[in-house]
């Protein structure tokens, strides 16, 4: 499998886009002034205690309050809450624990109200990130993770992926780690780090171990809500998480963005060093790839299957539905059953994608093809099963009830991807009346003399929809033409096929827009 990332970065927001051979898999758009990244690790102050949910509201400096339930604390919560009030207070005077005097573990059937108090000062970690109108799902069992290893303090446990499989791999592993972690400190060895060398898992775990050294000095005299260790940023994460043999190119169209991630590759595998592309040219970079084109095609209510079937896929308050349809498909030779077999396969593998490319969580019901043969929904779960297997995302599959149904519980981990595949009518801007056509030459000229007279705006470049292009630069003299001549310097031109057909856009030179 060929794996992509495309990185299109703009003052607003940053947008990564997943591919796998040429197939977009994952979209993740993260604005610049979000508040909140899962991984996050804050101080946040105790607002509310509710005994009757077993668990408490905490400010973390969100308009909602975050929900701790009382299992999130973690076993080690009273240890960890000594250490955090020493640290602010000053009387930590190491952040190692080697000779740090622990608590007794809380018990896992404890009540919360014995544990918290209001307006205690609480370390937290980001479970969930805020969706709809609830805050974030917080823990206090916090953890930090890198490439190969994931940091725990406050116990001394080692525990491997089980997807590390072979034992005299597991053995060596679990003999390394224990030869170079901290004492109470405890790890999780990863799934890469598998055949891994002891001198790469040091490095790894030493750039924890100064991550917590980090957060414990931001602690002292730190008032909530505060970030005490932010998470890095998503393309960053994306690449520590999912970065294999398989990745072969990463194209970023940032400077300042593409020398980060050229600097963490050159950390954690200077081999792929050479992958990462800074993208130059005139066209925007998803267009260019023709990733926008596959964002229109795969974020509608009706996803079309190659073979001539469809899905409709509907959210409602409870859960997802995705519905499958044989549509226009031609039967051919085989019996219905067999041909019913072959559009569900197809769609088992297009839903696998749409869930984690539009990253829904929850309860997702399948509606499948009707299948009398109870051989053919075998073929079909398990399918489905090998279809889900390279989703990162936590989830459960149930085998077809005898209605067709497949019914998936998915990690719901941030908002669900929303893309808008529809656009407004060009002509009445949704309102249903027209607006007159002939002006809008005329408006941009206003706006285009007003930035270059008035504002001595310089490299001014006008973005448009490639008809309105066309009108502008071509004929003799074209429009761009007289424009030099009046006003003594060119006027850049670009088309943008995603844009609206009577909407445009100024920008400078650092691409960055121009509000008039």
């Amino acid at each position: 499998m060929n794996s992509e990332l495309y990185i299109n970065a703009t003052s607003s927001e940053v947008v990564i886009a997943l591919l796998h051979d040429k197939r977009l898999k994952e979209l993740n758009r993260e604005r610049s002034d979000a508040g909140f990244s899962v991984g996050d690790i804050l101080l946040g102050k105790v607002k509310k205690i509710m005994p009757g949910l077993n668990a408490a509201f905490v400010d973390v400096g969100y308009e909602k309050d975050a929900f701790l339930h009382y299992l999130d604390l973690g076993p080690q919560f009273m240890s960890l809450d000594k250490f955090t009030t020493n640290a602010i207070s000053g009387h930590n005077k190491t952040p190692f624990l080697s000779d740090f005097h622990f608590e007794k573990d809380i018990p896992k059937t404890g009540k919360v109200n014995k544990v918290l108090s209001h307006n205690q000062n609480l370390l937290v970690q980001i479970m969930k990130e805020p969706i709809s109108n609830k805050g974030p799902r917080i823990t206090s069992d916090v953890s930090i993770p890198g490439r190969f290893l994931v940091l725990i303090p406050f116990t001394d446990k080692i525990s491997i992926s089980a997807k590390v499989r072979r034992l005299e791999e597991r053995d060596r592993l679990r003999r390394l780690v224990q030869s170079i972690k901290p004492k109470n400190f405890g790890v999780i060895i990863r799934t890469v780090a598998e055949n891994k060398t002891v001198a790469e898992l040091d490095t790894d775990l030493k750039d924890l171990i100064s991550k917590w050294e980090k957060m414990w000095t931001s602690l002292k005299g730190a008032v909530p809500p505060k970030i005490m260790l932010g998470e890095m940023d998503r393309s960053i994460t994306i690449l520590r998480d999912m970065l294999n043999p398989s990745f072969s190119n990463i194209y970023v169209n940032d400077l300042k963005l593409y020398e980060k991630i050229k600097s963490y590759l050159h950390t954690i595998a200077p081999d792929k060093e050479e992958i990462v592309k800074h993208y130059k040219g005139k066209e925007p970079l998803f267009e260019h790839f023709g990733i926008d084109k596959q964002i229109k095609s795969s974020f509608g209510r009706i996803v079309n299957l190659r073979t001539g079937g469809y899905l409709i896929i509907e959210h409602t308050e409870a859960m997802h539905v995705i519905d499958v349809n044989s549509g226009h498909r031609a039967p051919g030779d085989k019996d219905q059953d067999a041909n019913a077999l072959a559009v569900n396969l197809e769609a088992a593998e297009e839903i696998a994608r749409q869930l984690r490319l539009r990253d829904i969580g929850g309860i997702i019901v399948a509606d499948f093809i009707d299948m009398r043969n109870p051989n053919n929904r075998k073929i079909l779960y398990e399918k489905m099963c090998d279809y889900m297997k390279t989703d990162p995302a936590t989830h459960t599959i149930l085998p077809p009830s005898k209605f067709g149904l497949v019914q998936i519980t998915r990690e719901r981990v941030r908002p669900q991807v929303k893309e808008k595949t529809t656009e407004k009518c060009p002509s009445c801007g949704g309102s249903g009346e027209v607006q007159s056509t002939i002006l809008l030459a005329d408006q941009i000229e206003k706006d285009l003399h007003y930035l270059v007279k008035e504002q001595n705006q310089r490299n001014v470049t006008l973005a448009v929809h490639p008809f309105l292009e066309a009108y502008f630069t071509k004929g003799i003299p074209s429009r761009k033409q007289k424009w030099f001549l009046k006003y003594g310097r060119a006027i850049n031109v670009k088309p943008v096929a995603s844009q609206q057909i009577l909407e445009y856009h100024f920008y400078n030179k650092n691409e960055e827009e121009i509000k008039v």
